[in-house]
């Protein structure tokens, strides 16, 4: 993982990120309308193998500054910092995986040449194109209208959410949560040979921006066996 990366992830230093960003002078940048949204929404549709849909969610991460990293990463230490502990030690590592790691693997999968092995097609397209469905919406529904941090609230941080998580689904086919993570009530993602299962991954549909709903996760029916990761 890169410095930056480390940085965002290391939750000891969640008062010093959001000390520097309420400092900081953002940098210029174009305004993320429900319009230029939908834009970016049209280009990942256009995607018709996972390669070009690496490709562009590269560009379009590539547009995100160390600045806006750190947003996103104070924004999410201090949401993990509202969950009861001892879930909220449990759950944090998984949380900053899911973003940060993600975005790492992006990155020095495009830099190592690797997309251009990936030749197939986006699987399960009505799934894909639901989702791409879903972003022009979906973004802008995220209740955020309380935090303190006026730059919490700027669309374009939220839509680092779903870019990784395209790339987490649909271009490496995994969960969207990453595996082993745990929920309340000692479930956790698993992963049984080549095929991934979730108890919540059919729990979510009233919440329609939920990634949850475009996992190719399947359900699970059965409670996880091992449940000493939340001891």
């Amino acid at each position: 993982m890169g410095r930056e990366t480390v940085f965002l992830c290391d939750g000891r230093v969640n008062h010093c990120i959001e000390e520097a960003i309420m400092t900081a002078c953002p940098p210029e940048e174009e305004e993320y309308t429900a319009d230029h949204v939908r834009a970016i929404a049209e280009r990942l549709r256009s995607a018709r193998t996972k390669r070009e849909l690496g490709e562009i969610l590269v560009r379009e991460v590539g547009k995100y500054s160390l600045f806006d990293l750190q947003i996103i990463g104070g924004r999410l230490n201090a949401e993990i910092e509202k969950l009861p502990s001892p879930y909220r030690e449990a759950v944090a590592p998984f949380f900053r995986d899911q973003l940060f790691r993600a975005h790492h693997r992006l990155i020095s999968m495009h830099r190592s040449g690797a997309f251009s092995r990936l030749s197939g097609p986006v699987r399960d397209r009505e799934r894909f194109d639901a989702f791409c469905d879903m972003l022009p919406l979906g973004l802008f529904t995220w209740d955020d209208a309380g935090e303190r941090n006026p730059w919490f609230r700027n669309p374009k941080n939220r839509f680092f959410y779903y870019l990784v998580a395209a790339f987490t689904m649909f271009v490496v086919e995994e969960p969207g949560h990453p595996v082993g993570m745990p929920f309340p009530g000692g479930f956790f993602v698993e992963q049984r040979g080549s095929d991934y299962y979730c108890l919540i991954r059919d729990k979510e549909k009233d919440v329609f921006y939920s990634i949850c709903n475009f996992c190719p996760a399947k359900q699970s029916e059965e409670p996880a066996r091992d449940v000493s990761r939340l001891r």
